[in-house]
């Protein structure tokens, strides 16, 4: 997106100065869109003041937000008086965890696009995001391949960031999560829904072809082994592997640095080489997310 999008607040004026009504409708009936107070006197469109309380997902606090491509692609950050981590939504008009949508004119195509608030209290990929991580691997086209599911919330994120052109292949254990997975499928063609123990990826290596990013956030003791079992499968050589690591969930008793670097161990010895260690605190306590590259081949001189 070469140019800004802009969101209005409610409907504004559209005649001189004349008043604006009371804000759009909300994004869907009986869920709970960004109800800014700037839209009740914020001046709208064209001279007249704006409408306030009901526009379609406007950001807290203001009439207008400008959605801007953030430096990794596929994600973007809608500035208004709150900021927001965003992806682009790829089923326009549907939630998938009630988080908040913005829906914004494409300035070069006059179309409306809709994009979804990332809360990265409830990702760890969203808080590895917004923690300022170098390098994010995962970008339009990837295929990535996510151990440890759960129902959905961060891979519906990735599903938008790798766009109609990547693949999801989305491993979760539980049936019940299983379930919500699947049906969040059927709506998101580039999500491939597998419900077996990420500790037996042999069973499932007829659904998996190589991919480019493996993403893992099991949260077991053996959850470098488990990432490592994966990467032997089915990562690229020069692929790259992300591990969201809870210290508590490796060793309760030890200090979570001491179980950071003991983990980051392991990994080079499955030829697994750590590139960039990056904590998640505030939004997830004792928590650290190691991302690297398998099988690094040396530049030729």
């Amino acid at each position: 997106m070469s140019s800004p999008a802009f969101f209005r607040g409610g409907r504004g004026g559209s005649r001189g100065n004349s008043r604006g009504g009371r804000g759009g409708k909300s994004v869907a009936r009986g869920e709970s869109p960004f109800r800014g107070k700037g839209g009740g006197r914020g001046r709208g469109s064209g001279r007249g003041r704006g409408g306030g309380r009901g526009s379609t997902g406007g950001m807290k606090g203001g009439s207008k937000v400008v959605i801007l491509p953030h430096r990794h692609e596929g994600v973007f950050m809608a500035k208004g008086r709150s900021d927001a981590l965003v992806t682009r939504n790829m089923v326009p008009g549907i939630s998938i965890y009630g988080e908040k949508r913005i829906e914004v004119i494409d300035p070069e195509t006059n179309e409306k696009v809709e994009y979804r608030v990332w809360n990265p209290f409830r990702s760890k990929l969203g808080a590895t995001i917004i923690g300022g991580v170098a390098n994010m691997p995962i970008k339009p086209g990837s295929k990535v391949l996510y151990l440890g599911a759960a129902n959905g919330t961060t891979v519906s994120h990735v599903s938008d960031m790798v766009g109609p052109n990547g693949c999801v292949y989305a491993v979760e254990f539980s049936h019940r999560s299983g379930r919500d997975l699947t049906d969040m499928a059927k709506r998101r063609p580039n999500i491939v829904p597998i419900v077996e123990d990420a500790r037996t990826p042999q069973k499932y290596r007829m659904l998996v072809p190589m991919v480019d990013v493996i993403f893992s956030d099991v949260a077991q003791p053996d959850q470098a082994r488990i990432v490592s079992l994966n990467a032997h499968l089915f990562l690229k050589t020069n692929g790259y592997f992300i591990i969201s690591i809870k210290a508590s969930c490796v060793d309760s008793t030890a200090k979570p640095e001491a179980v950071f670097a003991s983990e980051v161990d392991k990994l080079r010895a499955e030829k697994c080489k750590p590139k960039e260690q990056l904590t998640l605190e505030p939004y997830h306590r004792d928590h650290a997310v190691v991302i690297g590259v398998y099988r690094q081949l040396k530049k030729k001189e």
